[in-house]
């Protein structure tokens, strides 16, 4: 899906800017994953893609720069082979599944020549991005709390069910959660110092059986981080909550007022009713009207995956580090920062008790 999702934003950014982007190649193991991403790679206009089975027979040489969208427990491995080329790459979230193996990338990146940049799309969603724009310029004053909280489906079907184990995802809370806390980090521009979580797997995935082994993913919980610079933080996440409005929500509370993002979940899953618009509310503590910005995408941005446009940006900025050397937004250490938290807090679950950064 993610790879599919990719592959439209790349001719995206090939018809609405200046970046002639080309897809050269794709790499699968799974024959009908190869077979789908060959067919829109034709559709969309990239017609000498190659479709290959192993990175093994990948020509490096006529490749540019990677977009890295493999199962969470190949990244390490992945990535590692695709480092030795020295080329830049954008590597899908999250960075790898152990803290060991994200502390083993990083030094391998320690120097590297090209841009390396972890996918945190969230960052680029409209609503936030607004969001982030209003409090960075002093809208609420001093930021004290902020919560997010992401309401949504079940996880979704992946090839061979690998997500539907922790020992591949690395955790509901890392491989879901690692954008919640890659925001929670930019937001509050510190770094988290404890964390205490609570969370179950409860209703969804009960009845599956995989030879045997019943998923082992949660699917709600409650984390409280706190930051070394005194802002607290929070997550709620429940995953059978398909009817939800809006899917997410992010709030920050400051000294001087409260500022609100409300984001939708994906178009495709509204089919039966209308879909709300992204808006970013802020309610100011003199008790004035309610700010509202509504906030929208041109459709062929919002058609081309399930979040809001934000592939897009992202691939925009990518694009201007790899062509130009716009510095790298979300670094290889502000992936493996992400997936700390999510560690922690499923320590933290599993002992019942606050971890310490």
């Amino acid at each position: 899906m993610m790879g599919q999702e990719h592959m439209k934003n790349l001719a995206l950014l090939r018809s609405t800017t200046s970046f002639k982007t080309d897809l050269v190649a794709i790499v699968d193991p799974d024959q009908q994953m190869r077979e789908t991403a060959g067919s829109l790679a034709l559709e969309l206009g990239f017609n000498n893609a190659k479709v290959l089975g192993s990175l093994d027979d990948l020509d490096v040489e006529a490749v540019d720069a990677f977009v890295v969208v493999s199962p969470n427990h190949t990244h390490f491995d992945v990535l590692s082979r695709l480092v030795g080329t020295g080329k830049p790459i954008l590597a899908e979230k999250p960075l790898c599944t152990t803290l060991s193996d994200c502390d083993a990338l990083v030094r391998m990146l320690d120097d590297y020549p090209s841009p390396f940049w972890v996918a945190m799309e969230y960052r680029y969603m409209p609503a936030t991005a607004r969001f982030l724009e209003r409090l960075d310029g002093g809208d609420i004053g001093e930021l004290k709390m902020l919560a997010i909280r992401e309401q949504r489906y079940p996880f979704l079907p992946k090839v061979g069910d690998w997500n539907r184990f922790s020992e591949n995802t690395g955790g509901t809370l890392v491989e879901k959660c690692c954008h919640h806390f890659d925001l929670m980090r930019l937001i509050t521009r510190s770094e988290a110092i404890r964390v205490y979580a609570s969370g179950a797997i409860d209703v969804n995935h009960l009845d599956e059986n995989y030879d045997g082994r019943v998923p082992d993913i949660l699917d709600n919980a409650f984390v409280i981080v706190d930051f070394a610079n005194g802002v607290r933080a929070s997550l709620e996440l429940c995953m059978f909550a398909e009817g939800a409005e809006p899917q997410e929500q992010l709030t920050a509370i400051g000294s001087a007022g409260k500022l609100d993002a409300y984001i939708p979940g994906p178009s495709r899953f509204w089919a039966k009713r209308p879909q709300a618009a992204s808006r970013v509310v802020l309610s100011r503590r003199d008790q004035s009207e309610p700010e509202v910005d509504q906030l929208s995408l041109p459709a062929e941005i919002e058609a081309a995956g399930d979040h809001h446009g934000s592939t897009y940006q992202q691939h925009c900025a990518f694009a201007e580090a790899v062509v130009h050397g716009s510095p790298v937004a979300v670094t290889a250490a502000d992936g493996r920062a992400a997936v700390r938290i999510g560690a922690a807090a499923h320590e933290s679950i599993r002992s019942g008790q606050a971890v310490t950064l």
